[in-house]
């Protein structure tokens, strides 16, 4: 029997997985390679072994560098000598600021300065694609252990729409419209899947009535009070039943794409006063980790070229429209304000310029 190499999205599917259970990885830039776990998830005996015989390192976004007063001189994130004698208990209060305010002091770092970090840089980014806090333990090794996963840095990337591919479709009857279809799209990369709900027949010859609704447990399935979710979800789909037609688009990108395990985090943050900016940086991302190319890559899957895009986030239609969908009108979507999501509402349009 022909034996196969894996491909680089296979690779990357076992790196994420290995990273989510706590074990090593080895990312590989060229002829430099780096041992690399995931702050959150490596048990202890790993992180001595890790920092043991050779100079270990902590790489930290520079959100949350700036959270904890650290120097920052690789632009995007800060780079913090390890020792043997590092306890995991140690690291968990470097990287949850869930406890910053019980815990406030900490330090001093030693913040590392030259050479390349590309490497730290790859680990910060495949930690984000595992939905695991973006902090890495990293330490340059000659080879790879033959019982670790090795990767490229280049298959360390976000879902582009060339690598998602349509896996299934049916009929659908649904309290919004009884002719509703639901396709599953499926990234190459074991990422999570997105789906298309189809309400409808749309005129494709036309701009069709679309929505890009990225997945939220606590308000589309549970009713969280805290956001706008759930409601904008079912307003989407009683207005495009009542049209007769359109297309919305169902990302599983929780937490503005930084899972939902990162979002009860950021929840507990909000909880002791953060706003939702804050609390995500205060975890170490960006105000926003999705990415809405995945949207216009299964509306050219469906063989749509123009819409109308029911949105206030700005973001979606600039992205849309650099890939190539057309979007020929922006339809506003509110769905009112209450003294729970009052505050939320507010940030949305001041800090991450959504319209009202």
């Amino acid at each position: 029997m022909e034996t196969m190499s894996p491909s680089g999205s296979e690779w990357l599917s076992r790196a994420r997985n290995d990273l989510r259970v706590g074990l090593p990885v080895v990312l590989r830039d060229g002829g430099r390679r780096a041992l690399v776990a995931g702050a959150e998830t490596v048990a202890q005996a790993r992180l001595t072994e890790i920092c043991r015989g050779a100079k270990a390192e902590l790489a930290l976004t520079h959100w949350r560098a700036e959270t904890l007063k650290i120097r920052i001189y690789d632009g995007d994130l800060a780079r913090v000598a390890l020792t043997p004698e590092t306890l995991i208990d140690q690291l968990r209060a470097l990287i949850d600021p869930v406890a910053d305010l019980a815990t406030p002091l900490k330090g001093p770092f030693r913040a590392l300065r030259g050479g390349d970090a590309t490497l730290a840089r790859a680990g910060l980014a495949l930690a984000k694609s595992a939905r695991i806090l973006p902090a890495v333990v990293l330490r340059s090794v000659e080879s790879a252990p033959r019982d670790l996963t090795e990767i490229s840095i280049e298959d360390i990337a976000p879902p582009t729409p060339a690598r998602l591919r349509s896996v299934a479709a049916a009929h659908l009857p649904i309290r919004a419209a009884e002719g509703t279809r639901l396709h599953i799209f499926r990234p190459a990369d074991g990422a999570e899947e997105h789906y298309a709900v189809q309400i409808g027949r749309p005129d494709l010859s036309s701009p069709v009535l679309t929505r890009l609704h990225s997945a939220c447990f606590t308000g589309d399935v549970l009713g969280s009070l805290k956001c706008d979710c759930g409601p904008q979800l079912s307003a989407a789909l009683d207005h495009m039943g009542g049209a007769g037609g359109g297309i919305l688009l169902y990302l599983n990108q929780e937490g503005r794409g930084i899972g939902l395990a990162n979002k009860m985090r950021a929840y507990a943050l909000q909880d002791q006063g953060f706003d939702t900016v804050e609390a995500n940086h205060r975890l170490g991302f960006d105000d926003d980790e999705r990415d809405f190319g995945i949207g216009a890559g299964i509306l050219s899957a469906l063989g749509v070229e123009r819409v109308r895009l029911m949105t206030n986030n700005p973001r979606k239609v600039e992205r849309l429209s650099r890939e190539g969908i057309e979007v020929v009108e922006r339809v506003p979507i509110w769905v009112g304000e209450t003294r729970f999501n009052t505050d939320y509402l507010r940030v949305k349009s001041d800090k991450s310029g959504h319209l009202r």
